[in-house]
Parts: C-alpha cells; sequence; structure tokens
C-alpha cells in the first residue's frame, strides 16, 4: 500500500448563492469518492466541459463542491483489482468524471477500475493529456467515418470548429492519413495555423448562410467532423455527397437542428453520433493503442500547460473562446513521464 496524504491539493468549484466560488485549497482524501484504483494525478486537461462546470449558468456540474477535470492520466498508487498495478501509469477520462464525479484537478484521485485504461506504449502521461478527450473525440469521429466506409480517395472531408480542440486533432489525423482536409473556421487568424497541420483549404463562416432555406445544395463534402451542432449541421448535411456521413459530437453552437429529410432520403446520408464519455473500455482502450500508433495527432505538439494555481485564467479563455491548441495542466510534481 502506497502512501497518500489526508488532504491533496485540488482546484473546487463550489456554488455560492447565485455564483461559483473557485480555487485552490486543501481538499480531504476521505472525501474523495470510492473506487478500487487511487491515481497520483500527473497531468489533466483543460476542455471546454471543464469550463462550463466552473460558472453557475453551465449546466454540467451535478454535485457541489466539484473538483472538475473529465480525464487525467498519472501513476496508481493504489489497487485492488489485481489486473492493474501499482506503479503503472493510467488514463482516465468520461464517464462521470468532472460532472458528478469529483475529476483530474485533483493531485489524487480515486476512480473505479472498470474506467481505468493503461497507459499505451509510445505514449507520455502528458502527451495523453495533450491528447485528451478532445483527441480521442476525433479518434472515434474518423474511426466511425472510416467504418461508414470512408476513404481518401472518397472526396473532400470538412471539420467544423477547426481552430478548437476536436477540429484540430481531427484535421490532423484526417491529414496524416493522405486526406484532402477543409477547415472550417471563425478564426480567419488561424489559417496558417491549419494549414501547417495539412489543412487543403480554409473555409469562413459565411459559407453556412450562402444556401440556407434550401434543402439541398450541389454535392461537395464526403465526409465531415462536427463539433459544433446547430450552427454547421445543416449546412454540412444539404452538402454532402451521396452516401457521405457526418460524424457529430459536439453543441458548442447550439443545441436545436433545423433540417429537412431529404439528406437522408434523396442522397442516403448519415448522421453518426460520438459519444465519448460512454464508450465501452474495451473500445475506448483501442482507440487510446491506436491514438498511439495509425492515430497519432500531430497537433499534439501544439499545447499550452498552465498549472493548478493559473487555470483559471485558461478556462475563462476557453469560454471566450481565446483558447487556441490544446492546453494541458500540470497537477503533480512529476514530470512528463
Amino acid at each position: 500500500m502506497s502512501y497518500v496524504p489526508d488532504t491533496v491539493r485540488a482546484f473546487v468549484a463550489e456554488r455560492d448563492g447565485d455564483g461559483v466560488r473557485r480555487g485552490v485549497r486543501p481538499f480531504p482524501f476521505t472525501e474523495l469518492p470510492s473506487g478500487e484504483v487511487t491515481i497520483r494525478v500527473e497531468w489533466s486537461g483543460v476542455n471546454y466541459k471543464d469550463a462550463l462546470a466552473t460558472i453557475a449558468a453551465g449546466k454540467v456540474a451535478r454535485i457541489s463542491p466539484l473538483i472538475p477535470g473529465i480525464d487525467m492520466a498519472g501513476e496508481v498508487v493504489e489497487s485492488s483489482d489485481p489486473a492493474i498495478s501499482v506503479g503503472s501509469r493510467v488514463i482516465a477520462h468520461g464517464y462521470e468524471l468532472g460532472v458528478s464525479r469529483h475529476g483530474g484537478y485533483a493531485e489524487y484521485q480515486r476512480v473505479p477500475a472498470a474506467w481505468i485504461v493503461p497507459l499505451p506504449a509510445g505514449l507520455t502521461t502528458r502527451e495523453a493529456m495533450a491528447i485528451g478527450t478532445a483527441g480521442f473525440t476525433a479518434a472515434m469521429s474518423v474511426e466511425s467515418l472510416e467504418r461508414w466506409g470512408l476513404v481518401p480517395g472518397s472526396g473532400p472531408v470538412v471539420v467544423t470548429g477547426a481552430s478548437g480542440g476536436v477540429g484540430r486533432m481531427a484535421l490532423s489525423m484526417l491529414a496524416a492519413r493522405g486526406y484532402e482536409v477543409w477547415a472550417l473556421t471563425g478564426k480567419a487568424d488561424e489559417a496558417d495555423r491549419l494549414r501547417q497541420l495539412g489543412a487543403a483549404g480554409i473555409l469562413d463562416r459565411s459559407v453556412l448562410s450562402t444556401g440556407a432555406g434550401r434543402a439541398l445544395e450541389a454535392e461537395r463534402w464526403a465526409g465531415a467532423v462536427d463539433a459544433v451542432g446547430a450552427a454547421t449541421l445543416p449546412y454540412l448535411l444539404r452538402s454532402l455527397r451521396w452516401g457521405g456521413a457526418i460524424a457529430a459530437s459536439g453543441n458548442a453552437g447550439g443545441a436545436e437542428l433545423s433540417t429537412t429529410v431529404f439528406p437522408f432520403i434523396l442522397r442516403g446520408v448519415a448522421l453518426l453520433g460520438i459519444d465519448s464519455a460512454h464508450l465501452p473500455l474495451d473500445a475506448r482502450r483501442e482507440i487510446w493503442r491506436r491514438l498511439a500508433a495509425d492515430l497519432r495527432p500531430g497537433a499534439i505538439e501544439d499545447t499550452t500547460e498552465v498549472s493548478l494555481d493559473s487555470i483559471e485564467g485558461a478556462l475563462d479563455a476557453i469560454l471566450a473562446g481565446n483558447a487556441r491548441g490544446r492546453w494541458v495542466v500540470r497537477v503533480g510534481a512529476a514530470g512528463a513521464a
């Protein structure tokens, strides 16, 4: 049995009247949730969902106080599961972490063994969190499109929200696999960085309104990765080629969807839902194996590091739409293990 402290340093968000009080403070180890595995957290990530969990209007946090952090990577210091050894390095993300159960913004965290992914060979814990939930979601999106039948010869693929976490990762993966990838973004100053990741072309958001009101537009895209939602899905549906598909994973642009049945019944298109939070463990581990191999994104090099003490600025930036690339949180004292 390894040593764990009586209290851990954690970034905590707690309801305070109509607002939320947040900051780093000691948190009793005994108040962490039960779980067969105790992790000394080395790295976590900054995700849009984490930021929403720290504001009153976010509608994400299900408990108060809450330690946010929907993903984490670190070293196992206690385990009652014989399949998970003390001293091994692991990843945990999704499920209820950082929502209705304390998450990765704590020096130590207890997690059910059924949520644990062994760190794949070829990745450090820092690199795993540079990929994080965003990269995992992007990999699921690419895998789902290819399972549907998409191949590089199918035609151009568009990635929406391309300057965001999922978008950058998906663009990088698709370009590395030989696809002609177009980046749709509202941030014109990101064009050069997106081209460096492999974008064949850049689309401005104005394209979304060119065919507004039409049931169908000219067939353009063989596939799409979308993490934006209501603002982009109608355009993608009406401009997909026959038999094309969209992997949809987010609603940053809204949750409502206004479209017609015509793309489905006249062009046979598919809308593939991507739920990275509850993917079964075996499939989750396989995606991570591929993230260390053929789906490893070049975008992980574009990473900004923050500490627990400086995380508030990162959370505010992502809410304001000012995040660029992936942000990782150095939680523990370990290096890039």
